[in-house]
């Protein structure tokens, strides 16, 4: 299991960062953070699910039932959507008022934490 964290916040680190290059430069001079957080995530998912898929989890669990492993892997992406899109909303819109990296800084530490926890025990099973 240490190894699959290591290669997990490995991987997952790119690809936070690929959504924070994506995210930051768009949310604060093109368009809405909302909207911007959708882009970013858009290329996230794609990203991780391949690098996940070859490379954290190898060795894992089977990968017999690609759509099953697909459609899990699908579900946890909703999950940290929905933390991810929380954290945008609260911290850059009415509530807060707050600059466009805020989100950033739970995004990098706790979604992470909660979407290898479900990868782990239920996508790559």
């Amino acid at each position: 299991m240490l190894g699959q964290l290591v290669r997990f916040a490995i991987t997952g680190g790119f690809v936070t960062m690929l959504y924070a290059i994506v995210y930051w430069p768009l949310a604060t001079y093109v368009i809405h953070p909302m909207a911007a957080f959708v882009a970013g995530y858009l290329v996230a998912l794609t990203t991780g699910y391949v690098l996940h898929s070859r490379w954290s989890f190898r060795g894992h669990g089977s990968r017999d039932d690609i759509r099953r492993t697909t459609g899990r892997f699908f579900a946890v992406s909703l999950v940290g959507f929905a933390l991810n899109g929380l954290f945008t909303w609260v911290l850059t819109g009415p509530l807060l008022h707050g600059a466009t990296w805020w989100p950033l800084i739970p995004i990098f530490f706790f979604t992470p934490l909660v979407t290898f926890a479900l990868n782990r025990l239920w996508v790559f099973a």
